[in-house]
């Protein structure tokens, strides 16, 4: 029977599946989506193979769970910068700052690399979901500013959000592409009042 290192067999779990998350998290950002596999994570945590598929079934769950994590993360950065805004104006503002710092930010070019067609149905269907979780505030915010549309209006903006990451990641200033984003949606998507 194997040792359980913990107060309880549940906080052993818990432990054990949090080493898994964080090599798995580990060997994505340093080698890649395909270094992501039961052998290496366990390897990596110190857990036997074997015992890596009790938490993870393949690969795909593994990064399922890798991914919806870093949502959860996300979501909780985006709530957090949004808080203290008091006007549709300033939510937005405070979204589109906290979101084009998650993209820009190393973990989350991590995920670039990996296939969703590799993950399990199950898995993107979720991923979905939580995508529309995370733009649920903004098309609030636009919506509240009394944009027509605000829907179509937020998936605009993310669209210039993604183009502005990915400028990033190709050597573009940070700053200035920020400065740009906020000028584009100031201006065109979401103008300024009159």
């Amino acid at each position: 029977m194997p040792r359980i290192d913990a107060p309880t067999v549940a906080e052993h779990h818990r432990r054990r599946r949090a080493a898994l998350m964080a090599a798995g998290r580990t060997l994505l950002a340093e080698h890649g989506a395909e270094a992501v596999t039961p052998a290496a994570v366990g390897a990596a945590a110190g857990i036997a193979r074997s015992s890596v598929y009790q938490y993870f079934p393949s690969s795909g769950e593994l990064l399922a769970a890798i991914v919806e994590d870093a949502f959860a993360s996300a979501a909780e950065r985006l709530t957090a910068a949004m808080a203290g805004a008091r006007t549709p104006r300033g939510r937005l503002d405070a979204y589109l700052r906290a979101s084009f710092a998650l993209a820009t930010d190393s973990e989350h070019r991590m995920f670039d690399g990996i296939d969703p067609a590799s993950l399990p149905p199950a898995t993107r269907a979720r991923i979905a979901a939580l995508h529309r979780e995370q733009t649920a505030p903004l098309v609030d915010a636009v919506r509240d500013a009394g944009i027509p549309e605000p829907t179509i209006a937020a998936q605009l903006v993310s669209g210039l959000l993604g183009a502005s990451s990915r400028v990033v990641a190709s050597g573009a200033d940070p700053e200035v592409a920020l400065a740009l984003l906020m000028r584009a949606v100031r201006k065109g998507v979401v103008p300024d009042p009159a």
